[in-house]
Parts: structure tokens; sequence; C-alpha cells
């Protein structure tokens, strides 16, 4: 009788043993961060400690697929490595030359109980001003993901403060900024700051948006927010063939609201330069035609009122010489612009001029006095019929010494008209993934033609300038044309 007890405590304590869960951290190479993978509950977690108190509670991480087995439930740790950083690189243009990216960095695997091929990996780069991960998923064939499952857990949301506008919503990111309790928060588009009660400041976003759809922050509990990714048209958030790897999601960590502007996380975790030489790129202040039709002293279409005319670029470029303006932007130059243009952007060319807008002279005259022509390429949302003409616009613009071109995305909510793989129209939001595939297609093909994009209406910035530094500014924000009295101003 006293065997079998025995044998049973035993059994038991083995059991109680086996259950007991795996934690893994990871500290900032100055100690005051640190980061914490837990399986505790068989679901895959982490949390995140500062200056030695829990600011993030544990948050859960995984996947739900629409014909694949879901990753998020029955885990545990299966695999565990560590590296650390400590180096330099410089930038071509910006804030900063030399960026210092050092960081330690844990990769962790979380695995099915049931199902060992069923596993993701979670790789966190902890910097001294904040955190990084993301995960990478093998898989054979294709996944549609109907849910990235990664929640952020913030302690105190009933006293916490938050700065956020909405997410997904009908005009991009163009919107105020609100200042409310944390749990007074709905859907936001990231970045997201917040400021705890002892003064410590939190901001939520990505890094490295590449072929996936850009993350909102969708409340789900008080302080604790799950990752919305903007849909696909056919409802899907992110289709991948085979194996996969998402951006960053990344919390900057900093003691007051001043040093989270001074942080190069975000552009840490992209990738180095992958065009080469870029002494092209020449970032710059640039006057325009393009108030004047907010205000309505002139139109983008033609008529008595067409702003982009040869006169009056021309007389913007002397303006622009005198003042020390690098260049001039013209918008309205091609046709498209008659009618309702936000709605028949399959009629916008961006080869053909009009009448009353000589290109060539504009060009020239611009290089006598030294100061640059903007181009200009606004698309309406009609995806597939810049596409279509991208190459061609490019080379005219390149033939006439443009060099920078802002290029325009003005349409709302879903409302972005993509020709799909199968030849389907669809309507895509800014942000999601085919949009987010088409920004850096602009991008690429216009560094072939050595021109730097300008991009409005955009998807947010992730730090892509970096891989891509032609990039060199965008408008992922509520811009200008807001003080032109037909909205409430900025």
């Amino acid at each position: 009788m006293r065997l079998a007890t025995a044998l049973y405590l035993s059994a038991l304590s083995l059991l109680s043993f086996a259950s007991q869960a795996t934690d893994v951290s990871v500290t900032s190479p100055d100690g005051d961060i640190t980061f914490t993978f837990t399986d505790e509950n068989d679901y895959a977690q982490y949390s995140v400690d500062y200056n030695g108190k829990q600011i993030m509670r544990p948050a859960r991480l995984g996947f739900a697929f629409a014909k694949a087995k879901s990753i998020y439930r029955h885990l545990e740790v299966s695999e565990v490595s560590r590296t650390s950083e400590d180096n330099t690189w410089e930038q071509p243009w910006g804030e900063q030359r030399v960026i210092r990216n050092h960081y330690n960095e844990l990769v962790v695997k979380f695995t099915d109980k049931n199902d060992a091929d069923n596993a993701f990996n979670v790789q966190v780069r902890v910097f001294n001003d904040g955190i990084g991960f993301r995960y990478h998923v093998s898989a054979d064939g294709q996944r549609d993901i109907t849910r990235e499952m990664t929640e952020f857990s913030i302690i105190d949301s009933h006293t916490a403060t938050a700065y956020w506008i909405p997410g997904q919503g009908y005009d991009r990111q163009e919107y105020l900024y609100r200042e409310t309790r944390l749990q007074d928060v709905g859907k936001a588009s990231t970045p997201m700051t917040i400021k705890l009660d002892d003064g410590t400041h939190l901001a939520i976003h990505e890094a490295a948006l590449v072929d996936y759809a850009g993350m909102s922050l969708d409340r789900q509990a008080l302080g604790r927010f799950e990752a919305d990714l903007a849909p696909r048209a056919d409802g899907i958030k992110v289709r991948k063939q085979g194996s996969f790897t998402t951006p960053w999601r990344t919390v900057q960590i900093a003691p007051n609201a001043a040093e989270l502007i001074n942080s190069y996380i975000t552009l840490n975790l992209n990738e180095p330069n992958k065009l080469g030489e870029v002494d092209w790129v020449n970032p710059g202040k640039y006057i325009g035609i393009w108030w004047g039709m907010h205000i309505q002293k002139y139109t983008w279409g033609s008529g008595d009122k067409h702003g982009a005319t040869t006169e009056n670029t021309l007389r913007y470029m002397d303006f622009a010489a005198e003042h020390g303006f690098d260049g001039v932007l013209v918008e309205g130059w091609n046709i498209g612009w008659d009618g309702d243009w936000i709605q028949n952007s399959e009629l916008f060319s961006f080869t053909e001029s009009y009448p009353d807008f000589d290109i060539q002279k504009v060009s020239d005259y611009g290089k006598k006095v030294g100061v640059k022509l903007i181009g200009h390429h606004e698309t309406s949302g009609g995806i597939t019929n810049y596409e279509a003409q991208m190459e061609d616009g490019f080379a005219l613009y390149q033939k006439m010494g443009v060099e920078q071109i802002k290029t325009g995305y003005v349409a709302h909510g879903q409302g972005l008209k993509v020709t799909d793989e199968n030849g389907i129209k669809r309507l895509e939001y800014t942000d999601s993934q085919p949009l987010v595939n088409h920004f850096i297609k602009n991008i690429t093909t216009a560094a072939k033609y050595g021109t730097s994009i300008n991009t409005h209406e955009s998807v947010k910035d992730t730090g892509l300038r970096r891989t891509y530094p032609n990039w060199i500014a965008r408008e992922s924000a509520r811009g200008q044309e807001y003080n032109s009295g037909w909205a409430a101003p900025n």
C-alpha cells in the first residue's frame, strides 16, 4: 500500500512538473527593459517590464487561417536561441547621419503539443529604447490569414492617457489626434502613443511592412488590444505562399515624450539599403501649384482658371529661385482632371499634358534658373490604370530631368481600384496587402529611373526609407489642405 501511494505521488509530481510554464526572458543592453515569453496555460504569451515594473501584462500570440489549422492553443516553448548586435550604419539623408543598432535578441519556437508540425518562431529584439518582435511561420502551399492574434496588453488602462486616431477610417490617417483615457480607445491606427501614470511613454507601431497588411489596434478589453489587419477585398487579411515572415510589431519605450522622437527602432528593424549608390536622392524644399486649387483660385482641370499652365509655372519658378526653394510642384498638368476626377480615375494619362502646359519649356526654364520641376502622379485610387502607365510616366519625367515625383491616392475607405491576378476588379484599403505591394512596386520602379517619391494618401511609414532611400517623404497624416477652409483646420 505504501509503495502504491509512493508511486501515485511520484506520478502526480511529474505531471505537475510537466504542466509548469516555461518562461524565457531577454533584457535590453542597459538592463532597463525585460521582455519575457511564457507558455503558461498552453498559450504563447509575452510581457514587458521597464525599470523593474511591469508595463505590459501577459498578452497572447498566434494565428487563425482559413483552410489550415490555427496556431494559438496547446502551445509550448520547444526551442530557444540568443544573439546580440552592436553596430552602426549611415543614412544617405535624414535627421542623423550615423545610427547605432544595439540590441539583444531572443528567438523562441512555440510548438503545438498535439502536432509538432504546427509551430511558429517569434524573434524579439530588445533595444535600450523599446522592443520589436515578428513571427516566422514554416508552411507549405497557400496560407490565408483570417486573424493575427497578436495582443498588446497595457497596465492601468483606466488612468493611462492615449493619443490616437481611428484605424481603417474613411479618410485613411487624415484625422485630428484625440487625447483620451486608454480605456476609451476603440480601433486605433498606429502609431498609438500611451502615457502611463508615472510619465512613462509607449508608442505601439510596426516596422518593415512588406507583402502584408497594415495593422490597426482593436480594443478587446480594458487595456488589451489585438492586431487588426486591413482586409483584402475578398475578406482574407493576408495571403501568403509557403513559409512567411511578418512585419515587426514594435513598442517604443521612453521616460518622456521627447525621447520617443529620438528612437530609431523603426529604421533599425528594416533591411539595409537595397538600391546601392543613391547620390541622386536629394530631398529639398519646394513650393507648388496646388494650394490655389484648394482655395478655389485655380482649378486642376482645364479652363479659364486652370492652374497648371506654362506661364503660371514659370512665375512660380522665378519666385522659388528668388526665395531659396529647390523646386516647384505642378498639379493638374496632365489629362484626366476634368469632371469628377476622384471617381473617374481610369481617365488619367501620365504622359499627356494639357495644351496650355509645355513640359519641355517648363523643364528647360527650371534648369536655367536652378529650380527643379517636381512631378505629379495623382491616381485617384486607380491602381490598375496607374500601373499600366507607370513605366512610361517615369520615363517621360526622366527625359525632362525630373528627379522627384509626388504621387497621390485620393480615394476613400475601401475604394482603391485594383484588378487582381484573376482579372477581377476589386476595391481595396490603402493599407491592405495588395496596396502595400503596389507602393513598393512604385518605389522600386521609380528607382530604375533615378526618381525619388513623395507619396500622398499613402500607407503609413514603417521605416522602409532605409531599404529604399528614394522614398523621401509621405503624407500619411492630415495634410495642409485641411487648412484651406472646407474642413475643420488642423
